[in-house]
């Protein structure tokens, strides 16, 4: 049997996709995309791919691997038109395979149209079910999408006279779908934004200007998971696409639709885009998310700060666990007035995975991310910042060897609180049973962490560092409120319950932890 696949950041929750769209005529839409799937490179690293269209057809050019290795100036050169989108993979829904690579193309015959998805849907076997769609038919929640869409346009008999086909099946097909969606879209001729009713993950809008002198308008327009993409190709901010919206881009500019009507709008973006998954440069909900996690940090300080001595006059220092770690360690620092120094040095050229055929192996590999650096860390009592806690495999190897390495005390902060329920709308975190603080109070995972003490920043702490406290926020895993209903079997597998109530999870319904098995022991 071949050896598990491990990821080196096993700790670190792990996002579905980065999406890229870019209308502009004359410009060089290939080698923008390119830049800015560059930029997305931290929300999928497991396939990268695009397609392009000259107005009259579509070229898809997709592979596994990072942006970096899939394309090359060779590759990108015959890829010319005048719009594309653009997709970076880790998959949630839909195993890892070339198959699953976005973006996803469908022909209908009078029309073409590709997609990428950043998220997942909870409704896939209900929609695929109702479209009598045989089993293995589709092979992920976004292949799913792309079959509705094209199911529905063959439907309406003929192509329209305002070739606006995918426009028109996109209305009707999406308040079908339930949970998490952001789509960038594209047929010959136009450039499609969707954002879920709930916004559970990002999408923005961005302007490429023209010559001023000649007043044309904007030379082309850019859809983006975060906004460094729009940055890195020179784009202007315009804003963030509202849950529930749907932009069309074409040759007479952009349009707002509303394909939700308005009990299904609800704002809930994940709490972890703050804490985790976008960049730090990154801009959600119109506040910078550098200064947020710096604001986690000083919170952190202030909720939990560094207990009194147990050895005496020891030096402290705090320290983050790179690169996640960095802006709230720096706040904690400011606010507690103990110095801020390095005392890990990330590997930055390792891959995401390694096979490891025992528990050791999977501990040890940590090692190969990470080394303390030993005169930063020797006789010194350290404040270690680190975003959040999954499994614990990160957090105990760097515990042990800070200790290895001459540290007196090692004290964890984290800036988020104990993550306790699976996601379903594009996290991937496994069952419950795989989560650390799922079961186990504030002292067992600190024991099981051997550090000498452990704090997690409050949920309301959290939500008021973001800076947009009222904005709306999903924190279904930390505290098991589903804004989307989840079906039985699909929560039913995940929490691995015998005994879960028979309708779906809404608003107001928390799952019962009495239902939930004890998870499975952590090898130590």
């Amino acid at each position: 049997m071949r050896p598990p696949l491990v990821d080196l950041v096993d700790d670190s929750p792990k996002e579905a996709c980065g999406v890229f769209g870019v209308y502009g005529p004359g410009l060089a839409v290939a080698q923008l995309t390119f830049l800015g799937l560059y930029a997305l490179q931290h929300r999928g690293q497991e396939s990268a791919g695009m397609a392009v269209s000259d107005g009259e057809s579509i070229v898809i050019d997709k592979d596994m691997g990072l942006v970096s290795n899939v394309f090359n100036q060779r590759r990108l050169a015959p890829l010319t038109g005048h719009l594309a989108i653009g997709h970076t993979r880790y998959s949630t829904t839909g195993s890892s395979t070339w198959r699953n690579a976005q973006p996803v193309y469908r022909d209908v015959g009078h029309a073409e149209f590709a997609l990428g998805h950043n998220g997942n849907l909870t409704n896939t076997a209900a929609l695929a079910e109702e479209a009598g769609m045989l089993a293995g038919t589709v092979a992920s929640d976004s292949d799913l999408v792309a079959e509705l869409l094209a199911t529905d346009i063959r439907g309406e008999g003929g192509e329209r006279s305002d070739g606006r086909d995918l426009e028109h099946a996109l209305m009707r097909v999406l308040p079908r779908l339930r949970g998490a969606f952001s789509l960038v879209l594209m047929d010959e001729g136009h450039l499609v934004g969707v954002r879920d009713p709930n916004g559970f993950r990002p999408l923005c809008l961005g302007r490429l200007e023209g010559d001023a002198s000649r007043a044309e308008g904007p030379a082309g327009w850019v859809l983006a998971s975060e906004t460094p993409a729009l940055d890195v190709v020179g784009a202007t901010f315009v804003r963030e696409l509202e849950p529930g919206e749907m932009v069309v881009i074409d040759a007479a500019g952009e349009r707002s639709l509303q394909p939700f009507g308005p009990n299904r709008i609800d704002p809930t973006l994940c709490v972890f885009e703050f804490v985790y998954f976008a960049r730090s440069d990154s801009r959600l909900y119109g506040r910078s998310v550098h200064l947020a996690r710096q604001r986690m940090g000083e919170l952190l300080a202030d909720q939990a700060p560094l207990p009194p001595s147990a050895v005496g006059d020891a030096p402290a220092m705090v320290m983050p666990v790179p690169e996640s770690g960095v802006p709230a360690a720096q706040g904690f620092a400011r606010a507690s007035g103990i110095p801020y120094g390095d005392g890990l040095v990330k590997n930055r050229y390792i891959g995401r995975t390694f096979i490891a055929p025992s528990q050791q192996l999977r501990s040890d590999a940590v090692r190969m991310k990470y080394n303390p650096l030993r005169e930063n860390v020797v006789g010194k009592r350290l404040v270690v910042v680190d975003d959040s806690i999954v499994r614990g495999t990160t957090q105990r190897a760097v515990v042990r060897m800070l200790r290895e390495a001459g540290a007196l005390e090692v004290h964890l902060r984290i800036m988020s609180p104990p993550y306790r329920w699976p996601c379903f709308y594009g996290m991937d975190t496994g069952a419950r049973s795989e989560l650390l603080a799922a079961e186990r109070s504030i002292e067992e995972v600190q024991v099981y962490l051997s550090a000498d003490s452990i704090a997690y920043l409050s949920e309301e702490r959290l939500v008021e560092a973001t800076g947009a406290p009222g904005a709306g926020f999903c924190r279904a895993c930390l505290c098991g409120h589903y804004p989307v209903e989840v079906p039985v079997e699909l929560r039913g597998e995940v929490l691995a319950s015998n005994d879960m109530p028979p309708s779906g999870l809404d608003r107001s319904l928390r799952v019962d932890e009495a239902h939930l098995p004890v998870p499975a022991s952590i090898e130590a």
